[in-house]
């Protein structure tokens, strides 16, 4: 009962996260009517959110900083955090709150680190700490590293078995995505500490790194889990060629040896849209919306969108709306809200909250 109070109290809050003053707007959605309201604005290229247990939340920006945002708007700078290198597309990137976060204080952190040649995608742990993180250790680093600024990927998935998903760009070096001796162009899995699952599908495999869970990918910037646990994931192509992917275990998405897209000079890519072992995506769009952050959505508070994929736009400033298994696009949310859709959450209590870089804002959306 005391846990049933506890959670009622949390949803509560997130409900009443509304800056004083502001009124929540209606909204069409292809799934009915909704409302949508301002929870903070200010952010400086906010690029994430997580939700912890007290109704609070954290909110990482690309420059480098994290902020702890409480329900009424208020914010306080977290420190302890990692070295970023915070150049082109790189910084500080996703942020995920461990599962057992009420017991264990336990954050994720992907961002942009510095190595020999370059930099590259890492995946930190640490303990969150009121406004502080400590015992700060990274449990991965992309290998080798690389001089270019852009296709860092870095979103993050905490599985239900414990193990950690990072998803990783090409970092521009498009042949590198089909070199299992390289990080570029993955899905990678490790434990919380950094140890190599053993069932991961290149272990043992000579010249393989054995982090890899999935490559052939152009510059995965979207991840989440659907109800039935299965790992989505979306991303960049060129000019066109965007895609959605289920992520399977080994299985290669074909970048850059086949897209649906075409290089930005309208060159023809790879060999075509189709090659014998490797996969198809689940849906791609042409001409390209920039995708990042992505929510399959629960059901929880919102029935009518259990299953669907909402997928945030960069380059149109809407939210997609993908039917269960994305097969086909249902339609899209498009508002003064949705500039720059960087990330998309599900909330507690089944509200998608938006992660506007456009504006640097973070809204909240729910059901009317």
């Amino acid at each position: 009962m005391r846990f049933l109070f506890a959670v009622l109290g949390v949803m509560s809050l997130l409900a009443g996260a509304i800056p004083a003053g502001a009124e929540p707007r209606r909204i069409d959605t292809p799934l009915g009517p909704a409302l949508i309201e301002s929870v903070a604005e200010g952010f400086r290229v906010p690029w994430s959110l997580g939700f912890l247990p007290d109704g609070q939340m954290l909110v990482t920006e690309r420059a480098g900083r994290l902020w702890r945002l409480a329900p009424d708007g208020s914010r306080r700078q977290v420190t302890g955090l990692p070295n970023v290198v915070a150049r082109g597309q790189g910084g500080l990137l996703d942020i995920a709150v461990a599962r057992d976060f009420a017991r264990s204080g336990t954050v994720f952190l992907s961002f942009a680190k510095r190595q020999r040649g370059g930099q590259g995608t890492a995946l930190a742990v640490a303990r969150l700490d009121g406004t502080r993180l400590r015992d700060l250790r990274v449990i991965f680093e992309m290998t080798p590293g690389s001089s270019g600024g852009r296709h860092f990927g870095g979103r993050i998935v905490e599985a239900p078995d414990g193990t950690v998903f990072l998803t990783i760009g090409d970092r521009g070096d498009r042949p590198s995505a089909q070199d299992l001796a390289r990080h570029n162009g993955s899905v990678i899995r490790v434990t919380r500490d950094g140890r190599i699952p053993s069932n991961n599908p290149f272990v043992g495999q000579a010249g393989a790194r054995p982090e890899i869970w999935s490559y052939g990918h152009r510059n995965p910037q979207g991840a989440a889990l659907a109800p039935d646990g299965r790992l989505w994931v979306n991303e960049h192509g060129a000019r066109g060629g965007d895609e959605v992917n289920l992520i399977r275990r080994g299985a290669n998405y074909g970048w850059p040896v086949i897209s649906y897209g075409r290089h930005y000079s309208g060159a023809k890519i790879g060999e075509g849209t189709a090659k014998p072992g490797m996969e198809q995506p689940a849906f791609y769009w042409d001409p390209s919306i920039a995708p990042s952050g992505m929510v399959v959505h629960s059901g929880k508070g919102w029935p009518a969108a259990r299953g669907h994929h909402f997928v945030g736009s960069l380059k149109f400033d809407h939210i997609a709306v993908l039917t269960p298994g994305a097969k086909r696009q249902t339609g899209r949310i498009k508002g003064r809200e949705t500039g720059r859709v960087r990330d998309l959450r599900e909330g507690p209590d089944g509200a998608l909250w938006i992660v506007s870089e456009g504006n640097g804002t973070i809204y909240r959306l729910r059901p009317r």
